[in-house]
Protein backbone atom coordinates (compact mmCIF):
# COMPACT_ATOMS: atom_id res chain seq x y z
CA UNK A 1 0.00 0.00 0.00
CA UNK A 2 1.18 3.57 -0.79
CA UNK A 3 0.26 5.89 1.65
CA UNK A 4 1.53 9.37 -0.68
CA UNK A 5 3.17 12.43 0.89
CA UNK A 6 0.39 14.30 -0.65
CA UNK A 7 -2.73 12.68 -1.87
CA UNK A 8 -3.94 14.80 -4.89
CA UNK A 9 -7.44 14.23 -5.12
CA UNK A 10 -8.80 15.76 -8.91
CA UNK A 11 -11.66 18.65 -9.05
CA UNK A 12 -15.28 17.44 -9.49
CA UNK A 13 -16.29 16.73 -12.78
CA UNK A 14 -20.16 16.56 -14.08
CA UNK A 15 -19.30 16.73 -17.95
CA UNK A 16 -19.59 13.57 -20.47
CA UNK A 17 -15.93 13.10 -21.61
CA UNK A 18 -14.85 9.63 -21.47
CA UNK A 19 -13.09 9.92 -18.49
CA UNK A 20 -15.93 11.40 -16.00
CA UNK A 21 -18.32 9.01 -17.94
CA UNK A 22 -16.34 5.98 -17.04
CA UNK A 23 -15.97 7.18 -13.36
CA UNK A 24 -19.61 8.01 -12.67
CA UNK A 25 -20.53 4.84 -14.23
CA UNK A 26 -18.07 2.25 -11.65
CA UNK A 27 -18.27 4.39 -8.66
CA UNK A 28 -21.59 3.99 -5.88
CA UNK A 29 -24.22 6.65 -5.67
CA UNK A 30 -25.58 7.92 -2.55
CA UNK A 31 -28.17 6.13 -0.87
CA UNK A 32 -31.02 9.48 -1.68
CA UNK A 33 -30.04 9.32 -5.16
CA UNK A 34 -27.28 10.90 -7.71
CA UNK A 35 -24.42 12.78 -5.75
CA UNK A 36 -25.41 15.92 -7.98
CA UNK A 37 -28.70 15.92 -6.07
CA UNK A 38 -26.56 16.40 -3.10
CA UNK A 39 -25.11 19.65 -4.69
CA UNK A 40 -28.60 21.11 -5.07
CA UNK A 41 -29.45 20.30 -1.53
CA UNK A 42 -26.47 22.02 -0.09
CA UNK A 43 -26.98 25.37 -3.26
CA UNK A 44 -30.68 25.46 -1.98
CA UNK A 45 -29.55 25.86 2.08
CA UNK A 46 -27.12 28.31 0.83
CA UNK A 47 -29.58 30.31 -1.51
CA UNK A 48 -31.97 30.72 1.07
CA UNK A 49 -29.72 31.71 4.11
CA UNK A 50 -28.39 34.12 1.82
CA UNK A 51 -32.06 36.00 0.84
CA UNK A 52 -32.81 35.90 4.81
CA UNK A 53 -34.85 33.05 4.57
CA UNK A 54 -36.35 32.28 8.27
CA UNK A 55 -36.08 28.63 8.40
CA UNK A 56 -32.89 26.73 9.38
CA UNK A 57 -30.68 26.45 6.72
CA UNK A 58 -26.95 27.13 8.24
CA UNK A 59 -24.56 29.49 6.71
CA UNK A 60 -21.22 27.85 5.48
CA UNK A 61 -18.18 28.94 7.07
CA UNK A 62 -15.64 31.03 5.77
CA UNK A 63 -12.26 30.19 5.78
CA UNK A 64 -10.14 30.94 8.55
CA UNK A 65 -6.77 31.52 6.71
CA UNK A 66 -5.61 34.21 4.17
CA UNK A 67 -4.89 32.49 0.55
CA UNK A 68 -1.77 30.64 0.05
CA UNK A 69 -0.15 30.55 -3.00
CA UNK A 70 -0.53 27.27 -4.93
CA UNK A 71 -3.22 26.26 -1.70
CA UNK A 72 -6.67 25.16 -3.19
CA UNK A 73 -9.31 27.25 -1.63
CA UNK A 74 -11.21 23.71 -1.30
CA UNK A 75 -8.39 23.15 1.42
CA UNK A 76 -9.82 25.55 3.65
CA UNK A 77 -12.47 23.79 6.23
CA UNK A 78 -15.79 24.63 4.65
CA UNK A 79 -17.80 22.37 6.73
CA UNK A 80 -21.01 23.18 8.15
CA UNK A 81 -22.63 20.21 9.54
CA UNK A 82 -25.73 18.93 10.95
CA UNK A 83 -27.18 18.24 14.50
CA UNK A 84 -27.37 15.20 16.09
CA UNK A 85 -29.14 11.88 14.86
CA UNK A 86 -29.92 8.93 14.49
CA UNK A 87 -28.63 6.83 11.70
CA UNK A 88 -30.60 7.32 8.18
CA UNK A 89 -31.62 10.91 9.96
CA UNK A 90 -34.18 12.59 12.05
CA UNK A 91 -36.70 10.69 11.18
CA UNK A 92 -35.50 7.22 11.65
CA UNK A 93 -35.43 5.39 15.43
CA UNK A 94 -32.78 6.67 17.96
CA UNK A 95 -29.96 4.14 19.34
CA UNK A 96 -28.53 4.27 22.46
CA UNK A 97 -25.70 5.67 23.23
CA UNK A 98 -22.49 3.31 23.51
CA UNK A 99 -18.84 2.34 22.45
CA UNK A 100 -18.65 -0.82 20.21
CA UNK A 101 -15.30 -2.14 19.81
CA UNK A 102 -13.22 -1.74 16.99
CA UNK A 103 -9.91 -1.45 15.63
CA UNK A 104 -7.31 1.08 14.12
CA UNK A 105 -7.08 -1.13 11.10
CA UNK A 106 -11.02 -1.00 10.59
CA UNK A 107 -11.29 2.60 11.54
CA UNK A 108 -9.32 3.49 8.74
CA UNK A 109 -10.82 0.87 6.21
CA UNK A 110 -14.09 2.35 6.67
CA UNK A 111 -13.00 5.56 5.86
CA UNK A 112 -11.15 4.56 3.16
CA UNK A 113 -14.88 3.10 1.67
CA UNK A 114 -16.12 6.57 1.78
CA UNK A 115 -12.79 7.98 0.16
CA UNK A 116 -13.09 5.17 -2.65
CA UNK A 117 -16.73 5.91 -3.45
CA UNK A 118 -15.74 10.01 -3.09
CA UNK A 119 -19.23 10.15 -0.97
CA UNK A 120 -20.24 13.95 -1.82
CA UNK A 121 -20.71 16.66 1.35
CA UNK A 122 -24.00 17.44 2.54
CA UNK A 123 -24.99 17.98 5.83
CA UNK A 124 -28.61 17.36 4.95
CA UNK A 125 -28.00 14.19 3.03
CA UNK A 126 -27.21 10.39 4.26
CA UNK A 127 -25.15 8.10 2.62
CA UNK A 128 -26.05 3.93 2.09
CA UNK A 129 -24.35 2.86 5.68
CA UNK A 130 -26.84 5.77 7.10
CA UNK A 131 -24.49 8.36 8.34
CA UNK A 132 -24.54 12.29 7.51
CA UNK A 133 -22.14 13.40 4.55
CA UNK A 134 -20.82 15.41 6.73
CA UNK A 135 -17.36 15.70 8.55
CA UNK A 136 -18.47 14.65 11.97
CA UNK A 137 -21.24 12.36 10.13
CA UNK A 138 -17.92 10.74 8.77
CA UNK A 139 -16.09 10.15 11.89
CA UNK A 140 -19.17 8.68 12.94
CA UNK A 141 -19.10 6.14 10.59
CA UNK A 142 -15.58 5.39 10.33
CA UNK A 143 -15.63 5.04 14.50
CA UNK A 144 -18.97 2.85 14.28
CA UNK A 145 -20.75 4.80 16.25
CA UNK A 146 -24.26 4.01 17.20
CA UNK A 147 -25.85 7.62 15.55
CA UNK A 148 -24.59 10.73 13.61
CA UNK A 149 -22.73 12.87 16.18
CA UNK A 150 -21.38 16.37 15.38
CA UNK A 151 -18.29 18.07 16.98
CA UNK A 152 -20.10 19.21 19.77
CA UNK A 153 -20.52 15.74 21.14
CA UNK A 154 -17.45 13.65 19.68
CA UNK A 155 -15.16 14.15 22.20
CA UNK A 156 -17.49 12.21 24.71
CA UNK A 157 -16.08 9.18 22.73
CA UNK A 158 -12.55 9.83 22.86
CA UNK A 159 -10.18 10.60 25.13
CA UNK A 160 -7.22 13.86 24.45
CA UNK A 161 -3.73 12.80 23.51
CA UNK A 162 -1.04 14.65 22.59
CA UNK A 163 0.27 15.19 19.24
CA UNK A 164 3.50 12.88 19.86
CA UNK A 165 1.25 9.93 20.77
CA UNK A 166 -1.49 10.07 17.54
CA UNK A 167 -1.85 6.92 15.77
CA UNK A 168 -3.42 6.26 12.63
CA UNK A 169 -7.23 5.81 13.59
CA UNK A 170 -7.01 8.98 15.97
CA UNK A 171 -9.01 11.88 15.04
CA UNK A 172 -8.12 16.30 15.44
CA UNK A 173 -11.20 18.31 16.54
CA UNK A 174 -11.67 21.62 16.43
CA UNK A 175 -15.42 22.57 17.67
CA UNK A 176 -16.03 26.40 17.94
CA UNK A 177 -18.67 26.57 20.97
CA UNK A 178 -19.43 29.76 20.34
CA UNK A 179 -20.28 29.65 16.62
CA UNK A 180 -20.65 25.77 15.77
CA UNK A 181 -20.16 26.49 12.04
CA UNK A 182 -17.35 29.10 12.02
CA UNK A 183 -14.93 26.60 11.50
CA UNK A 184 -15.74 23.75 13.60
CA UNK A 185 -13.74 20.88 11.67
CA UNK A 186 -12.88 17.09 11.96
CA UNK A 187 -10.91 14.91 10.21
CA UNK A 188 -9.22 11.20 10.91
CA UNK A 189 -5.44 11.06 11.56
CA UNK A 190 -3.81 8.52 9.06
CA UNK A 191 0.14 8.62 10.06
CA UNK A 192 2.56 10.92 9.24
CA UNK A 193 4.29 11.31 5.60
CA UNK A 194 7.72 11.48 7.33
CA UNK A 195 9.93 12.21 10.11
CA UNK A 196 9.33 15.69 10.88
CA UNK A 197 6.02 15.25 12.26
CA UNK A 198 4.97 18.32 9.96
CA UNK A 199 2.53 17.09 7.66
CA UNK A 200 -0.14 13.99 8.16
CA UNK A 201 -2.63 11.80 6.10
CA UNK A 202 -5.82 13.43 7.01
CA UNK A 203 -9.02 11.38 5.84
CA UNK A 204 -12.06 13.83 5.92
CA UNK A 205 -15.69 14.82 4.52
CA UNK A 206 -15.18 18.12 2.81
CA UNK A 207 -16.29 19.98 -0.24
CA UNK A 208 -16.48 18.08 -2.84
CA UNK A 209 -16.38 14.74 -1.43
CA UNK A 210 -14.34 12.30 1.20
CA UNK A 211 -10.69 12.86 0.51
CA UNK A 212 -7.15 11.69 2.29
CA UNK A 213 -4.41 14.00 1.59
CA UNK A 214 -0.83 15.31 2.92
CA UNK A 215 -2.20 17.99 5.77
CA UNK A 216 0.01 20.28 7.44
CA UNK A 217 -0.52 19.84 11.20
CA UNK A 218 -2.89 20.40 13.09
CA UNK A 219 -5.05 22.04 9.74
CA UNK A 220 -4.73 24.71 7.15
CA UNK A 221 -6.44 27.05 9.16
CA UNK A 222 -6.60 27.49 13.18
CA UNK A 223 -3.87 24.83 13.60
CA UNK A 224 -3.70 26.00 17.42
CA UNK A 225 -7.59 25.07 17.70
CA UNK A 226 -7.31 21.40 17.04
CA UNK A 227 -7.71 18.76 19.95
CA UNK A 228 -6.32 15.22 19.85
CA UNK A 229 -8.54 12.30 20.33
CA UNK A 230 -8.28 8.45 20.76
CA UNK A 231 -11.25 6.48 20.53
CA UNK A 232 -12.33 4.64 23.90
CA UNK A 233 -13.82 1.64 22.43
CA UNK A 234 -10.01 0.87 20.26
CA UNK A 235 -9.38 -2.80 20.61
CA UNK A 236 -6.60 -2.78 23.61
CA UNK A 237 -7.00 0.30 25.08
CA UNK A 238 -7.18 3.95 24.59
CA UNK A 239 -4.01 4.88 26.29
CA UNK A 240 -0.70 7.67 25.09
CA UNK A 241 2.57 6.32 24.04
CA UNK A 242 4.32 4.56 26.94
CA UNK A 243 7.69 5.14 28.06
CA UNK A 244 9.83 2.43 26.90
CA UNK A 245 7.98 3.33 23.51
CA UNK A 246 6.45 -0.13 22.45
CA UNK A 247 2.96 0.02 21.51
CA UNK A 248 0.16 1.99 23.71
CA UNK A 249 -2.44 -0.39 22.83
CA UNK A 250 -0.95 -3.21 24.35
CA UNK A 251 -0.84 -2.47 27.96
CA UNK A 252 -1.14 -6.28 28.85
CA UNK A 253 1.14 -7.79 26.50
CA UNK A 254 -0.14 -10.69 24.44
CA UNK A 255 2.69 -13.44 24.05
CA UNK A 256 1.20 -14.13 20.87
CA UNK A 257 1.17 -10.76 19.71
CA UNK A 258 4.81 -9.63 18.63
CA UNK A 259 5.45 -6.50 20.07
CA UNK A 260 7.40 -3.85 17.33
CA UNK A 261 11.22 -3.94 17.61
CA UNK A 262 11.81 -0.16 17.58
CA UNK A 263 9.10 3.06 17.33
CA UNK A 264 10.99 4.37 14.07
CA UNK A 265 9.18 7.02 12.10
CA UNK A 266 8.28 6.33 8.33
CA UNK A 267 11.36 7.46 6.27
CA UNK A 268 9.68 8.19 3.61
CA UNK A 269 8.85 6.15 0.42
CA UNK A 270 12.20 6.84 -1.01
CA UNK A 271 13.74 4.12 0.70
CA UNK A 272 11.70 1.17 -0.33
CA UNK A 273 11.77 -0.22 -4.14
CA UNK A 274 13.28 -1.83 -6.72
CA UNK A 275 17.37 -0.27 -6.27
CA UNK A 276 16.94 0.69 -2.52
CA UNK A 277 19.46 -0.29 0.14
CA UNK A 278 19.61 1.05 3.68
CA UNK A 279 18.44 -0.19 6.97
CA UNK A 280 15.13 0.73 6.94
CA UNK A 281 14.51 -2.35 4.02
CA UNK A 282 16.68 -4.54 7.15
CA UNK A 283 13.94 -3.37 9.75
CA UNK A 284 11.34 -3.90 7.69
CA UNK A 285 12.00 -7.29 6.52
CA UNK A 286 12.71 -7.96 10.18
CA UNK A 287 9.16 -6.94 11.30
CA UNK A 288 7.73 -8.43 8.57
CA UNK A 289 8.79 -11.85 9.94
CA UNK A 290 7.97 -11.18 13.48
CA UNK A 291 4.26 -10.81 11.72
CA UNK A 292 4.69 -14.29 10.02
CA UNK A 293 6.19 -13.42 6.80
CA UNK A 294 9.26 -15.52 7.16
CA UNK A 295 8.28 -17.59 4.44
CA UNK A 296 8.94 -15.12 2.16
CA UNK A 297 12.62 -15.13 2.89
CA UNK A 298 15.59 -17.61 1.81
CA UNK A 299 17.66 -15.58 3.38
CA UNK A 300 17.89 -12.31 5.30
CA UNK A 301 16.35 -10.22 5.44
CA UNK A 302 18.83 -7.74 4.55
CA UNK A 303 19.68 -3.70 3.44
CA UNK A 304 18.97 -4.96 -0.34
CA UNK A 305 15.54 -4.43 -1.41
CA UNK A 306 14.14 -7.87 -2.94
CA UNK A 307 11.27 -9.29 -4.68
CA UNK A 308 10.53 -10.99 -1.06
CA UNK A 309 10.29 -7.96 0.54
CA UNK A 310 7.64 -6.66 -1.85
CA UNK A 311 5.89 -10.29 -1.81
CA UNK A 312 5.93 -10.17 2.45
CA UNK A 313 4.57 -6.94 2.29
CA UNK A 314 1.70 -6.72 -0.05
CA UNK A 315 0.70 -10.36 2.20
CA UNK A 316 0.67 -7.93 5.47
CA UNK A 317 -1.22 -5.46 3.52
CA UNK A 318 -3.51 -7.95 1.88
CA UNK A 319 -3.98 -9.28 5.19
CA UNK A 320 -5.39 -6.02 6.32
CA UNK A 321 -8.05 -6.11 4.12
CA UNK A 322 -6.75 -3.98 1.26
CA UNK A 323 -6.73 -4.43 -2.52
CA UNK A 324 -5.66 -2.97 -5.32
CA UNK A 325 -2.94 0.12 -5.05
CA UNK A 326 -3.20 0.08 -1.65
CA UNK A 327 -1.64 -3.61 -1.36
CA UNK A 328 1.25 -2.98 -3.92
CA UNK A 329 3.64 -4.12 -1.60
CA UNK A 330 5.36 -0.86 -1.41
CA UNK A 331 5.22 0.29 2.37
CA UNK A 332 3.44 3.28 2.84
CA UNK A 333 3.11 5.44 6.48
CA UNK A 334 0.40 3.72 7.46
CA UNK A 335 1.43 0.13 6.45
CA UNK A 336 5.07 0.81 8.61
CA UNK A 337 2.72 2.42 11.39
CA UNK A 338 0.80 -0.88 11.84
CA UNK A 339 4.24 -3.00 11.37
CA UNK A 340 6.37 -1.01 14.31
CA UNK A 341 2.99 -0.34 16.68
CA UNK A 342 2.11 -4.11 16.04
CA UNK A 343 -0.93 -2.95 15.39
CA UNK A 344 -3.21 -5.06 12.81
CA UNK A 345 -3.38 -8.11 11.84
CA UNK A 346 -0.75 -10.86 11.41
CA UNK A 347 -0.20 -12.24 8.09
CA UNK A 348 -2.01 -15.80 7.70
CA UNK A 349 -4.45 -14.89 10.95
CA UNK A 350 -8.32 -15.52 10.08
CA UNK A 351 -9.56 -12.99 13.29
CA UNK A 352 -9.22 -9.43 14.90
CA UNK A 353 -6.32 -7.48 15.29
CA UNK A 354 -2.60 -8.97 15.80
CA UNK A 355 -3.75 -12.60 16.17
CA UNK A 356 -2.11 -15.60 15.15
CA UNK A 357 -3.06 -17.97 12.93
CA UNK A 358 -1.49 -20.81 10.67
CA UNK A 359 0.14 -20.32 7.68
CA UNK A 360 -1.68 -18.70 4.75
CA UNK A 361 -0.71 -19.78 1.21
CA UNK A 362 1.54 -17.89 -0.99
CA UNK A 363 -0.74 -14.56 -1.69
CA UNK A 364 -0.30 -13.82 -5.52
CA UNK A 365 -0.13 -10.04 -6.75
CA UNK A 366 -2.95 -8.17 -6.99
CA UNK A 367 -4.25 -7.93 -10.76
CA UNK A 368 -2.85 -5.18 -12.36
CA UNK A 369 -5.59 -2.37 -13.57
CA UNK A 370 -5.19 -0.32 -16.80
CA UNK A 371 -4.73 3.35 -16.07
CA UNK A 372 -8.03 5.53 -15.41
CA UNK A 373 -9.50 6.57 -18.95
CA UNK A 374 -8.00 10.29 -20.53
CA UNK A 375 -10.08 13.25 -19.20
CA UNK A 376 -10.06 16.61 -21.07
CA UNK A 377 -7.49 15.79 -23.13
CA UNK A 378 -5.24 14.93 -19.83
CA UNK A 379 -3.58 11.17 -20.40
CA UNK A 380 -4.85 8.77 -17.40
CA UNK A 381 -2.41 9.03 -14.42
CA UNK A 382 -0.42 5.19 -14.43
CA UNK A 383 0.07 4.87 -10.59
CA UNK A 384 3.01 5.97 -8.09
CA UNK A 385 4.54 2.68 -8.67
CA UNK A 386 5.17 3.72 -12.39
CA UNK A 387 7.38 6.64 -10.50
CA UNK A 388 10.21 4.87 -7.69
CA UNK A 389 13.81 4.44 -7.75
CA UNK A 390 14.63 1.72 -10.89
CA UNK A 391 11.13 2.20 -12.33
CA UNK A 392 11.95 1.95 -16.16
CA UNK A 393 8.49 2.22 -18.30
CA UNK A 394 7.38 4.34 -20.71
CA UNK A 395 5.46 7.09 -18.00
CA UNK A 396 8.92 8.06 -16.79
CA UNK A 397 9.81 8.94 -20.45
CA UNK A 398 6.03 10.73 -21.17
CA UNK A 399 6.90 12.31 -17.76
CA UNK A 400 10.24 13.37 -18.52
CA UNK A 401 9.29 14.92 -21.90
CA UNK A 402 6.52 16.86 -20.12
CA UNK A 403 8.99 18.25 -17.79
CA UNK A 404 10.74 19.74 -20.10
CA UNK A 405 8.52 21.15 -22.01
CA UNK A 406 7.34 22.89 -18.86
CA UNK A 407 10.80 24.04 -18.94
CA UNK A 408 12.12 21.86 -16.14
CA UNK A 409 14.87 20.19 -18.82
CA UNK A 410 17.73 22.34 -17.07
CA UNK A 411 17.63 18.43 -14.58
CA UNK A 412 18.57 16.31 -17.48
CA UNK A 413 22.37 15.70 -18.74
CA UNK A 414 20.81 13.28 -21.04
CA UNK A 415 17.09 11.82 -21.81
CA UNK A 416 14.95 11.98 -20.59
CA UNK A 417 14.11 8.09 -20.62
CA UNK A 418 12.27 5.06 -19.59
CA UNK A 419 14.23 4.71 -16.49
CA UNK A 420 13.37 6.68 -12.95
CA UNK A 421 16.15 8.54 -11.64
CA UNK A 422 17.36 12.06 -9.57
CA UNK A 423 16.91 14.08 -12.46
CA UNK A 424 13.31 12.53 -12.87
CA UNK A 425 12.77 13.37 -8.79
CA UNK A 426 14.25 16.59 -8.67
CA UNK A 427 12.30 18.10 -11.83
CA UNK A 428 9.16 17.12 -10.42
CA UNK A 429 10.03 18.48 -7.23
CA UNK A 430 11.12 21.58 -8.49
CA UNK A 431 7.44 21.26 -10.67
CA UNK A 432 5.51 20.88 -6.91
CA UNK A 433 7.79 24.17 -5.64
CA UNK A 434 6.20 26.18 -8.25
CA UNK A 435 2.95 25.22 -7.96
CA UNK A 436 3.26 26.53 -3.69
CA UNK A 437 3.44 22.92 -2.62
CA UNK A 438 6.13 22.83 0.46
CA UNK A 439 7.75 19.89 3.01
CA UNK A 440 6.19 16.47 2.01
CA UNK A 441 3.38 17.83 -0.35
CA UNK A 442 7.05 18.59 -3.23
CA UNK A 443 8.98 15.51 -2.51
CA UNK A 444 9.69 14.95 -6.17
CA UNK A 445 6.90 12.00 -6.70
CA UNK A 446 4.07 12.68 -8.75
CA UNK A 447 0.96 11.69 -7.84
CA UNK A 448 -2.11 12.37 -9.56
CA UNK A 449 -2.80 15.97 -9.27
CA UNK A 450 1.22 16.77 -10.12
CA UNK A 451 0.36 14.64 -13.40
CA UNK A 452 -3.04 16.30 -13.94
CA UNK A 453 -0.94 19.80 -13.74
CA UNK A 454 1.60 19.09 -15.73
CA UNK A 455 -0.66 17.98 -18.92
CA UNK A 456 -3.34 20.69 -18.65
Amino acid sequence: METPVFEEIDPEKDCDCPGCVHWRRVLPRPAGGHPAAARAVILAATTATALGALHAAPAFAAPQAPTRPGTPRADEPDTPQGDKAPLHGPGAKPAPVRTPTTTRADIIRRAKQWVAARVPYSMSEYWGDGYRQDCSGFVSMAWSLPRNEWTGSLGQYGVRIAKDDLQPGDILLFHNPSNPENGSHVVIFGGWTDYTHTYYLAYEETRPYARKQATPYAYWSNPDRYVAYRYKGLAGGTSGAQPDGTNPDNANPDPAKPQAPDVTPFPGTAYFGPGANNKYVTQLGRMLVQRGAARFYTSGPGPRWSDADRRATQAFQQTQGWRGGDADGLPGAQTWALLVTGGGRNIGSGGGAGTAGPPAPSTPPAPSTPPAPSSHGIPGYPGRAMFRPGATNKYVTQLGRQLVKKGFGRYYTTGPGPRWGEPDRRAVEAFQRTQGWRGGAADGYPGPETWRRLFL
